[in-house]
């Protein structure tokens, strides 16, 4: 059976965003589930934090461990799984149960999704590869924008069931594509397990890590705290901040799709470039951020640049260990999800200490530390014209 690249990207792409969309969706219904299970909103707030933590610690090793086996299988089985624990938390009668139900598959969430930026990768050829990552970063982002606003449209209008049915009937949509459409796909001649360890041995592997790490955080270290800036900084009214939020998001949709033109042509360049450009929208953010309409554009124009950062963060570390594409994925999943983790903690602090317009300082030390280490790299680093990057 041939394999249609296109279908192929396309269920991977939609098969993505069920994923993230299960991740991330739940941050429009934690009011809800709070109020139904009568726990604090804090307490609800473990269904996101305890699955971005597994998350983060299944990611160097889930992909691994899965790397030898029929990627077919192992889709299935991932979103087989994501099905049956979205369908019980619909009748989950106690918290509990829930938070176990949203825990067990985000162990599994890394294995999804660094097996579809590989497959997508390999699919689509060296040459195009960017761009076929590039759609699956779609997905991602699909899943993180659209995810919310739906998950609360439903709770609100309809029911908190009837929200949460919309996460299960996602991802067995996709595992019935995944069956009917994806041939088999034998893992064959794939590495052992320790020649896929042995990439930790490159010191430019270990670079790679740091550098995405501190240059996911200089995005997620802000705007997770972005609604706060808008609406006591800025003063936007509550409408206001969730249409901007909302623009910024799909503005990340059109940031992915550049993002694969820029990295199949221009990848050093791009890479090196970027941090100064979000440096200097951050500084005008701290220069005008009481100005609404100043404010507006920046995050609008800032989100296309979140878009290119997920693909950067993907792009560089894939090329750091090519041989072992699976556990880099893996690798650059568990980085992001620390440097969301940690520049969040960091931007925290600067609120405490000075108020929330400093949260931008926090986006600026991530910020410097990523241009340090993108740059140190490139120095070292031969560029290829087919690829942008030759790690060899």
């Amino acid at each position: 059976m041939q394999v249609n690249k296109r279908l192929l990207i396309f269920i991977l792409m939609v098969g993505v965003f069920g994923i993230l969309n299960t991740e991330m969706g739940f941050i429009g219904i934690l009011p809800y589930i709070a109020q139904r299970y009568d726990v604090t909103i804090v307490h609800a707030g473990l269904l996101i934090s305890l699955f971005a933590l597994g998350v983060a610690l299944s990611g160097p090793v889930m992909p691994l461990i899965f790397s030898r086996f029929n990627r077919k299988y192992v889709m299935l089985l991932v979103l087989g799984l994501f099905t049956i624990c979205n369908t019980i938390s619909v009748f989950a009668e106690n918290f509990n149960l829930l938070l176990a139900v949203r825990v067990i598959p985000a162990f599994f969430h890394p294995v999804y999704c660094s097996m579809a930026f590989t497959m997508a990768a390999e699919v689509a050829g060296v040459k195009a590869a960017p761009k076929a990552v590039a759609k699956i970063n779609i997905g991602v982002s699909a899943g993180m924008v659209v995810g919310v606003p739906i998950s609360n449209f439903l709770a609100e209008h309809i029911s908190l069931s009837v929200s949460m049915s919309f996460f299960a009937l996602t991802t067995f949509f996709v595992m019935m594509a995944t069956a009917f459409f994806i041939p088999s796909m034998p893992a064959e001649g794939r590495l052992s397990y320790g020649e896929q360890l042995a990439v930790l041995k490159k010191p430019m592997v270990w670079a790679s890590i740091f550098a995405i790490l501190f240059l996911n955080g200089s995005v997620f270290g802000v705007f997770n705290y972005w609604a706060a800036y808008l609406a006591n900084v800025v003063g936007l009214a509550p409408n206001l901040v969730s249409l901007l939020l909302f623009g910024y998001g799909l503005c990340n949709i059109f940031g992915s799709m550049a993002a694969g033109h820029l990295l199949s042509s221009r990848a050093e360049d791009t890479v090196k470039f970027f941090p100064f450009l979000l440096g200097a929208v951050y500084l005008l953010f701290l220069t005008g951020g009481d100005g609404g309409f100043l404010v507006a554009v920046l995050t609008i124009f800032w989100g296309v640049l979140a878009g290119i950062n997920a693909n950067i963060n993907q792009f560089w570390l894939s090329h750091a260990a090519p041989e072992a594409p699976d556990f880099a994925n893996g690798l650059f999943l568990t980085a992001v999800n620390l440097g969301t983790m940690a520049a969040t903690t960091v931007s925290g602090m600067f609120i405490d200490s000075f108020g929330t317009k400093f949260v931008i300082y926090g986006g600026l030390l991530f910020l410097a530390a990523a241009a340090l280490l993108f740059w140190g790299q490139c120095r070292k680093r031969r560029m290829n014209p087919v690829i942008g990057i030759d790690v060899s």
